[in-house]
Formats: structure tokens, C-alpha cells, sequence
């Protein structure tokens, strides 16, 4: 019997499942999510992606880990190419210099000269960095970066206010955003938003913006990895001063995803950015999945402004919420396909037991559609169990954050956060650290290089050595194995 060689896609998936235990889910989700295999033929691997940013990112952080992953899986591939998906950029020609009229000579900006020492020693701010290097370095005009960098991202047209499903978790933040987007005095400035994944926070940035932008005034959408990029894009190019300037003519800035925010010299910028923006009556808007004074990463001075506005916290959503969005989005797919029809019992027994977010309620009824509309099958319960077997978690325990982690372990070892996230060495700090460190690679899903970050910004090597050191202790002292299962009993209860 002859054995099918496998296809490209297939290859795909697999270099993206290892990609994704290698590096984490947070890490996978930003940089690798929208990448699509667009051909593999003849030893070279074609991808695509969204954007010219995460095109440069890609390629000067993660090729030669992509390179590896997909010699492993075939051994003729020699060639990885990135391609930005949609993106033709017309060359650009120079004006003409009038006679008897000097050219304008750039100003030399001699307080933000680009220096990458400036940055922390972080992947991300380097790999921004180099991204902004190797746009400047194919030739782009200064006048073309700069064009891109005041660009925002690009809105979703689903996400408005009319397509939000309001709850018990998340009425503050629909009420404040509702606030922000009417036009109104600045009352809520920062307004800053926190959830885990799919809880709504960018659609409701998303509603904001585009509410704002259609009234006229000035709106600029960015991640915080846009943002971080295009300001090294300007230093590069030496118009950074044309780039605070124009950005704080914004009436409103949203950014999201502030927990990617890295580099001292970015984070410094962002921070005077904010200051000229709240103390000149512009909104600004600040997503992330976590309250400002659990982001470790960012400098004191930017977490104690963003508290200084409204910080608002999404919570998961409740039975009544998750059957209200099922519904809402039932509607939707009727529009496309009149005759499609749940039963109530089959809703109602989604909504139990898909319970982490509003995304995984989407993507369940994608399915159920999918599945309607292929086989002509009526959508019953029976049907529902088996093809959402991997979304139901009825079962399975809550998920485990990392500073439930530190407070568990600062209580049952009389210590405190600080001291977790210290450099203190002596032995009744290190203890508990690694014990922390531990728990968090056993118990969540974070890759070593994000606990380092979480515990202090230590090199993921350290966490490494903790989770070593611990595993190795425990084998050999049961004192410390029982010890280990009773914080994870607390962690789980």
C-alpha cells in the first residue's frame, strides 16, 4: 500500500503546533495567528501576512526558528519567503529642485538619536528595532515611513456598539465606553480596559473609534507593538519630532494590548505622548489583558498614569450573558441563512459549558452553522456534545494566572510580591521565587521568557533553572512534594 506524502498545509500545521509549544500561546497568538502558507513548491516555503510591520518582525526574530521547524519536516526546503498579503506600494519620485531654491535640509535631532542601547534588553523592543532598520535600509523615503507611521490599524466593521452584547461582567466598561465615544467633556481619562482574551475589550475600542472617527474628529487605532515600531521608525528616519507632534493633535489615541509594550526609550515616549494628550483635554484609551499595576514590564511612572484615569475591569461572562450573545449571534447568521434554527435546550447547554469568552461562543456557533448548512442535518443536543467536544471544559479546573501564583506563594511563605520580583538572594526569598516560577510553567500556559518577564524581567534561563531546581528537590524531599500539591489544591479551589 503506498503511503500518501503529505501536503504542505499539513507541514503547516505542524511547524505552527510546535511553533506554539515553543514559544506559548500569548507569544503564537501576536506574531504567528494571521501568517497563511501561501505555497510550498521546489525547496521554498511561501507565507503570508497582514502587514508590512509583522512581515519585517517575523523576519528578524523568528527565520531561522521557522527555517529549523521546516527543515524538520522536510528536509528540500532551503527558503523561507514572507510576502505581505495585498500590499503594492508605488514607487516614489522625487520632487524636482526648482532652481535657485536650496533643498530643505533635515533637521538634526540630536535628543532622540536612535540608539538601541536606549532600549531594554528585551526581544521585542530589539526586533522593532531591526524591523524599523530594514524598512529604512530597502530605500523607503523618509516621507513614506512617516506616512506609515501615523496609519492606524484598521477597524473591524463588526465591532460597534449595536453588535456588543451588555452584561452584568462588562456594563461599567460599555457604560464608560459609551461616554468617551459621545463627545462630551473628558471625564474618564485614561480610560483604561482590562480582560483576558475574547471578553470584549478591543470591540469596544473598536466601537469608540469608529463612532469618534465618523463624527470628523482625528482618531488613531494602534497596538502597542504598532506603536513601539513606529516610533523607532521615526527615530530611524530622523522625524520624530513631526511624529509627537502629529500625535498630539489626535483627539483620540487607543491603544491596545499594552502588556507588548517594551523599551525604556518607547515607554518614555508613550508616557510624555499621554501627559501631552490628558493635559491638552484629548482622550486617550488603553487596553490590556491585565490592571496597570500588574504590568511588570512597564516603566513606574507609566503604570501610576494610566491608573490615574478609570480602570475598568472585563470579567468572564455568566450564564445570562453567554446565552444573550448566543442569541444575538444566532440572529446575525439568520440574516445570511433564513432557515437556520438551535433549539433552546441546545443554546442553553452551550452556554453552560462554553464558559472562557464571547469568542468561543462565536466560534461554537460557526460551527453549528458549518455543520447545518454541509449535511442539511437539524442542529440537536447530541450533535452540539460531539462537535464542540473541544470547547467544553465543565470539567476542567479555572485557569490559573500568574499573580494568583505570587499571592498565594507571598502568603503561605510570609513574603511579599516585591520581594518575589526582587533581585534579593537571600534563602527565604529565593525559595518561595522558584516555587512561584515553578507553579507557573506547571500551571499555565506562559512560556519562560513571560515568567522572567512576570517575576522581575529575568533572562528565561533563570525561570529554567528554578523549574529544574524545584522538580529535583521535590523527587527527593516528599516535605516539599506534599507542600507543592497543597498550593496547587489552593491555587485550583
Amino acid at each position: 500500500m503506498q503511503v500518501q506524502e503529505a501536503s504542505g498545509s499539513e507541514h503547516w500545521n505542524r511547524v505552527k503546533k510546535r511553533l506554539r509549544a515553543e514559544l506559548g500561546d500569548d507569544v503564537f497568538s501576536s506574531w504567528f495567528a494571521r501568517v497563511d502558507l501561501e505555497e510550498h513548491a521546489e525547496g521554498t516555503v511561501r507565507l503570508s501576512v497582514p502587514t508590512r510591520f509583522l512581515k519585517q518582525w517575523i523576519q528578524s526574530h523568528y527565520n531561522e526558528r521557522l527555517m529549523g521547524l521546516w527543515k524538520g519536516e522536510c528536509d528540500n526546503v532551503h527558503k523561507i519567503e514572507l510576502t505581505v498579503r495585498g500590499a503594492v506600494r508605488p514607487r516614489q519620485v522625487s520632487a524636482p529642485v526648482k532652481a535657485g531654491i536650496p533643498a530643505p535640509q533635515r533637521p538634526k535631532i540630536a535628543s532622540v538619536e536612535p540608539r538601541l542601547d536606549g532600549f531594554s534588553d528585551n526581544s521585542n523592543s530589539v526586533a522593532a528595532a531591526q524591523a524599523a532598520t530594514a524598512a529604512l535600509g530597502r530605500g523607503e523615503s523618509v516621507s513614506e515611513v512617516g506616512r506609515d507611521i501615523l496609519q492606524g490599524a484598521a477597524l473591524d466593521p463588526k465591532y460597534t456598539f449595536e453588535t456588543f452584547v451588555e452584561g452584568e461582567s462588562n456594563g461599567l466598561a460599555l457604560a464608560a465606553a459609551r461616554q468617551v465615544a459621545s463627545g462630551g467633556a473628558v471625564t474618564f481619562n485614561p480610560l483604561y480596559l482590562h480582560a483576558s482574551v475574547g471578553l470584549g475589550k478591543t470591540h469596544l475600542m473598536q466601537a469608540v473609534a469608529a463612532k469618534v472617527r465618523a463624527s470628523g474628529r482625528k482618531v488613531l487605532y494602534l497596538t502597542a507593538e504598532h506603536f513601539m515600531y513606529r516610533f523607532v521608525s521615526a527615530l530611524k528616519a530622523q522625524s520624530a519630532l513631526a511624529f509627537k507632534e502629529t500625535l498630539r493633535t489626535i483627539d483620540l489615541l487607543l491603544i491596545d494590548d499594552m502588556q507588548f509594550l517594551h523599551g525604556k526609550q518607547v515607554q518614555q515616549e508613550f508616557c510624555h505622548t499621554l501627559n501631552a494628550l490628558i493635559d491638552g483635554a484629548r482622550q486617550v484609551i488603553v487596553a490590556a489583558d491585565r490592571a496597570p499595576s500588574e504590568l511588570d514590564t512597564l516603566d513606574d511612572r507609566v503604570r501610576s498614569r494610566l491608573s490615574g484615569g478609570l480602570v475598568v475591569g472585563i470579567h468572564e461572562p455568566d450564564f445570562s450573558l453567554r446565552r444573550n450573545i448566543l442569541s444575538a449571534r444566532v440572529g446575525l447568521a439568520q440574516r445570511s441563512y433564513p432557515n437556520f434554527e438551535v433549539p433552546d435546550s441546545v443554546l442553553d447547554f452551550v452556554a453552560r459549558h462554553v464558559v472562557s469568552s464571547g469568542r468561543d461562543l462565536e466560534g461554537a456557533l460557526n460551527r453549528l452553522v458549518a455543520h447545518n448548512q454541509l449535511t442539511n442535518q437539524p442542529i440537536t443536543q447530541e450533535m452540539a456534545e460531539l462537535t464542540l467536544r473541544d470547547l467544553i471544559r465543565s470539567s476542567e479546573p479555572r485557569r490559573v494566572k500568574i499573580e494568583d501564583i505570587q499571592r498565594v506563594v507571598s502568603k503561605h511563605y510570609n513574603v511579599t510580591k516585591a520581594d518575589l520580583l526582587s533581585a534579593r538572594r537571600t534563602r527565604t526569598i529565593v525559595r518561595p521565587r522558584q516555587i512561584a516560577m515553578y507553579l507557573a510553567k506547571v500551571m499555565t500556559p506562559r512560556s519562560l521568557p513571560e515568567i522572567g518577564r512576570r517575576f522581575g524581567n529575568r533572562d528565561h534561563t533563570t525561570v529554567l533553572h528554578a523549574v529544574r531546581k524545584i522538580e529535583e528537590m521535590a523527587r527527593a524531599d516528599n516535605a516539599l512534594a506534599q507542600e507543592l500539591e497543597l498550593l496547587k489544591r489552593m491555587l485550583d479551589a
